[in-house]
């Protein structure tokens, strides 16, 4: 890279590092990446690189013709931020008067009483105090769509209640269920209703909104023999969620780095096409004061530094996703940072990318000064 070092050139190298130099078992950290950093309505970069595709179903390097090339247009599986989708369709519902934070899940969903489970709040579901079993293997012990939504809703708490933070997939799963049956749709047609359509996200959304996108788009994540899918590519990654055939509230969501950052000035900006300014704080603001190390809003993690970086703070939100996505927003300045990877392709990293996440975040922080 030539001309003057500046924070995001370094922000640029940090991707271009984590992209080509290897790390156990010898394959670089992630195949490739779209980044984007923001300041409100400046767009620092956006930037693009490495491929989409690197890896063939047998785990092997393809060659230099055959791959796939990242694009600033990549469609990636987004994985746990459709959590924020999810949350965001939760606070909609509170605004429409059909849902309240504080009313025990069992109130809409009687099965979810099952287990001792019937003071848990829809906002301990969206906080993760929930006491929840973090994951349950649906997609292998039950044999079919109905029998995985009846396991995660009925299974016992693995704590009480309110006492401490797991972050737990079967949280969002139960409130995607929750929600369906208050919005009268599924998960996808609320999500594409309330949220990508009035935001102009055109390459967002569950699959089943997706068919106009091309395969040829994708990016590539992996190669999955315990369900003997091979190499996953415009399906979603998380094996739970496509066990639930696509649409869940934990995961499913596909996204490009441009759609990201729409979503992300709702909460920067607050745009009210999708909710109002009152839905932007509560899920914006801490709600987990006495877990001084778990710091959430609803759905947002707050101030975490291990992947926000130098841009994290008490009013900074963001989320990750297992894939190798993360979006870190500073509500003050309106630094935002998107960093879109594959990091599970051909398999998942043993070295967490949290440290990109937080180099290219801090690329957005540092251009403030």
């Amino acid at each position: 890279m030539s001309g003057a070092v500046t924070p995001v050139t370094e922000a640029i190298a940090a991707l271009e590092a984590a992209r080509t130099t290897p790390v156990a078992p010898g394959a670089p950290l992630v195949p490739g990446a779209v980044g984007i950093l923001a300041v409100g309505d400046e767009v620092l970069t956006s930037y693009a690189t490495g491929s989409a595709v690197l890896y063939d179903d047998s785990a092997a390097l393809l060659p230099a013709h055959a791959r796939v090339p990242m694009q600033l247009d990549t469609v990636f599986d987004v994985a746990s931020l459709t959590k924020l989708f999810t949350a965001t369709v939760a606070m909609q519902q509170v605004e429409a008067g059909l849902l309240e934070l504080d009313a025990p899940v069992a109130d809409h969903l009687p099965d979810f009483a099952a287990g001792g489970k019937a003071a848990i709040t829809v906002r301990q579901l969206l906080t993760h105090t929930s006491g929840l079993e973090w994951w349950l293997p649906l997609w292998r012990d039950w044999p079919n769509r109905d029998a995985r939504i009846h396991a995660a809703l009925t299974h016992p708490p693995a704590t009480p209640p309110g006492e401490q933070f797991v972050y737990s997939d079967l949280n969002l799963i139960a409130l995607g269920v929750l929600l369906e049956q208050l919005g009268g749709a599924t998960l996808d047609v609320l999500v594409h209703h309330g949220v990508t359509v009035p935001l102009g996200m055109r390459d967002t959304g569950f699959l089943t909104q997706l068919g106009h996108v091309e395969t040829a788009r994708f990016a590539a994540t992996e190669i999955e023999d315990d369900t003997g899918r091979g190499l996953v590519r415009g399906e979603v990654h998380d094996e739970n969620a496509w066990s639930l055939e696509g649409v869940a509230g934990h995961a499913g969501v596909f996204s490009t780095g441009a759609d990201l950052l729409r979503f992300a000035r709702v909460f920067t900006g607050s745009d009210p096409r999708i909710l109002s300014a009152d839905s932007v704080i509560v899920m914006t603001t801490n709600l987990n004061p006495d877990l001084p190390d778990d710091a959430h809003g609803i759905g947002f993690e707050i101030d975490q530094p291990r992947y926000m970086g130098e841009l994290s703070g008490p009013r900074t939100i963001g989320h990750t996703g297992f894939t190798g996505t993360s979006l870190v927003a500073d509500l003050a300045s309106g630094a935002t940072a998107i960093l879109l990877t594959n990091a599970v392709h051909p398999h998942r990293p043993e070295t967490s990318i949290n440290a990109l996440r937080a180099a290219w975040a801090t690329g957005a922080a540092r251009s403030l000064h």
